[in-house]
């Protein structure tokens, strides 16, 4: 284990190495700079760290090396409610919960640790950790906050010679999409069930499989969106960022004049549920239905699918589904392809 601690000094320049105990010690002085000391394990360890920081001493001013050293105990904790300060308000509204309840989970486990203190080696030790509890993409979501703000404290907040561990690490891999889709009269049973609890959760499930639309997406239409005479949606705020047009199916229209119908005013939200409130209902009526490891996600999958296999073009699919790039469309050509197959032998 190493430990640094350093003291203000005056005098001549001069590196020295101890051998104290079981452990070698290093102090290194310079006029005007502040000293220098460390405890490490082997001699060689003690050789290479005397080097680098002659190195750094002979680089950089006094008030530069001074600035360093405060910055190598700057807490995460201290680093993360800064960020959340002065960061998370630029962000998205569900990227900022989202982000805060991944900034909360770090200060309570690691907000002790000092941000320059968190090197390759102590965050591969983190990711073994999260991967007993956490999924892939949710450990990749904690490395891209985690990195994110060693940028920002780099290049906005003059810590210049922090290094970013995750730039070190390797993240884990994503598993394949899932390719769960309706099988069967599932759809059938999914729409009664829901209709038996909640007409509009139906009617909301009716525009998932027609439309490709994300769950927030859809909860966060608004009426002054939906072009009737169009017969389209537009949606202003998607989780890429850009704003896209979706056309409305006959049975996808029909789903919004009936929840039309029923609501109150014509302004506003088009559907009362809430996101944990669509969803919690959304799973009882799987359960109700009989159906297993169908997402609500799946419903996405399953409409984009549909769209290739009526042989629409991959781009205009891709312009219609909003996915932000072609390689995440890639898994969709088989379907195409087949469609494209059968429709020129006949079959």
């Amino acid at each position: 284990m190493v430990q640094v601690d350093y003291t203000t000094s005056e005098g001549g320049f001069m590196a020295s190495i101890q051998k104290r105990g079981n452990y070698w010690r290093v102090q290194i002085r310079r006029t005007g700079y502040p000293a220098l000391s460390g405890t490490f394990d082997t001699k060689a360890e003690a050789n290479f760290w005397a080097a680098q920081q002659e190195k750094t001493l002979s680089e950089q001013t006094p008030e530069r090396v001074v600035q360093r050293l405060r910055d190598q105990d700057y807490a995460l904790a201290h680093a993360l409610d800064r960020y959340a300060l002065d960061i998370l308000p630029g962000k998205k509204p569900t990227t900022q919960r989202r982000d805060m309840g991944i900034i909360k989970r770090l200060k309570a486990d690691y907000g002790e640790m000092a941000l320059a203190r968190i090197d390759g080696q102590m965050l591969s030790g983190m990711i073994r950790q999260w991967q007993t509890r956490l999924s892939a993409n949710s450990i990749r979501l904690y490395l891209a906050v985690l990195s994110h703000l060693y940028n920002i404290a780099r290049k906005e907040w003059g810590m210049v010679d922090l290094i970013n561990p995750v730039e070190l690490v390797r993240k884990p891999r994503l598993p394949q999409g899932r390719d769960r889709r309706l099988i069967g009269d599932e759809e059938e049973r999914l729409l009664t069930a829901a209709s038996a609890m909640n007409p509009e959760l139906a009617d909301i499930v009716i525009v998932a499989i027609e439309t490709a639309m994300r769950q927030s997406e859809i909860l966060g239409l608004e009426w002054r969106h939906v072009h009737w005479l169009d017969h389209t949606c537009y949606l202003p705020d998607t989780k890429n960022g850009t704003a896209r047009i979706v056309p409305l199916s006959v049975r996808a229209e029909a789903a919004l004049q009936r929840q039309q119908q029923r609501a109150t005013g014509k302004d506003g939200k088009v559907w009362r549920y809430t996101n944990d409130g669509m969803r919690a209902s959304y799973f009882k009526a799987l359960k109700k239905a009989g159906i297993e490891g169908l997402t609500f996600h799946d419903l996405r999958h399953e409409a984009t699918s549909r769209f290739c296999e009526k042989a629409i073009p991959m781009m205009t699919v891709q312009a219609i589904t909003g996915h932000k790039s072609t390689q995440m469309m890639k898994r969709y050509t088989h379907i195409s392809g087949k469609t494209l197959v059968d429709a020129v032998r006949g079959s």
